[in-house]
């Protein structure tokens, strides 16, 4: 009988947040708002540094990657999430569920090194200025986002097999709202002290490496701006490690939480808030931020709105003319 419970899970049901009607509207009309955000504020970061030739530099490569892995972390969990709000079949299959963990893992890690290689932009262009064009080649930031993306897609795949190499013969219900590793060894009946071992070591492995790489360039920056004369200068060089320092602090401050933790302190009740930051917030956050605290993108925002609108203009008065 264990053997054909072992075999028999095809599929799993995702319980999500809760079961009252209205409530379920008022969630999805949150998570819908949001993910409409997430999509339209990244997708017009990305285009925005495409056409601007002023925004052709290294930080702003590291962007336009950062809002393209954002868009994708994002849609790895949003659309199943909106549509089980909506809907009474809230299952999910096997496959389906491996694909979703191993694609938000992918892209939340290559998240992970892409802040880091953006901090270790700003602490050249800030510490070494001479040398910036010399060592941020396009070369050199090409081969940083790539190793990012094979880093976090191998490191994903390590995450995923090992998880669902696992058997779930207890029930095939995930109490989340979207297929993560902590639930799933809930309702493992397969020993899961291999995960709980590769879990914290594997996370804090790749996870404090960057921090080490943010913290040591941010340290860095500090004592040579606390060293400069010039109090414009020193204004310039805070605002231009501002933005990345919030999308670092909200970044960190979530998965730390998350996942550096013993497993037997979990609260997946509370974890699912939690998630709620790092799978929608901060994806939507981040271009907002960007935009909001950065003078040269809101000066090219502004740029392309007024060519836009003078464009238009211009065809209108020509069709008068015609």
């Amino acid at each position: 009988m264990a053997e054909i419970n072992q075999t028999s899970v095809k599929e799993f049901l995702l319980l999500g947040f809760t079961n009252v009607p209205h409530l379920k509207i008022v969630l999805f009309v949150a998570f819908l708002v949001m993910y409409l955000i997430t999509l339209l504020g990244n997708l017009g970061i990305i285009v925005l540094i495409q056409l601007d030739p002023r925004l052709h530099t290294p930080m702003y490569f590291f962007l336009s990657n950062l809002s393209f892995v954002d868009l994708w972390c994002s849609s790895a969990i949003a659309p199943k999430t909106l549509t089980n709000f909506l809907s009474e079949n809230k299952t999910i299959s096997y496959l389906g569920c491996a694909a979703q963990l191993y694609f938000f893992v992918a892209f939340a890690c290559t998240d992970n090194f892409l802040l880091a290689a953006m901090a270790y932009d700003r602490y050249v262009a800030i510490c070494n200025p001479l040398l910036y064009p010399i060592v941020m080649t396009r070369k050199v930031c090409t081969q940083l986002v790539i190793c990012s993306y094979l880093t976090s897609f191998l490191y994903s795949l390590v995450q995923t097999g090992t998880t669902f190499r696992l058997s779930f013969c207890r029930s095939n219900e995930i109490n989340h709202f979207f297929c993560d590793i902590p639930p799933l060894l809930k309702i493992s009946c397969t020993d899961t002290y291999i995960n709980e071992i590769v879990l914290p070591i594997f996370a804090a492995s790749v996870t404090l490496f960057s921090i080490l790489v943010i913290l040591v360039s941010y340290i860095s920056i500090l004592f040579t701006i606390l060293k400069m004369r010039s109090a414009e200068g020193r204004r310039k060089a805070f605002s231009t490690c501002a933005s990345h320092f919030s999308s670092v602090t909200l970044f960190y401050g979530t998965v730390l939480f998350m996942y550096m933790r013993p497993t037997s302190s979990y609260s997946l009740e509370q974890d699912r808030i939690v998630a709620i930051f790092y799978t929608v917030m901060i994806p939507m956050l981040n271009p907002l931020i960007y935009s909001l605290r950065n003078q040269e993108v809101q000066a090219a925002l502004k740029k392309t709105i007024s060519r836009n609108i003078f464009s238009q203009k211009l065809n209108s008065i020509n069709l008068v003319h015609l």
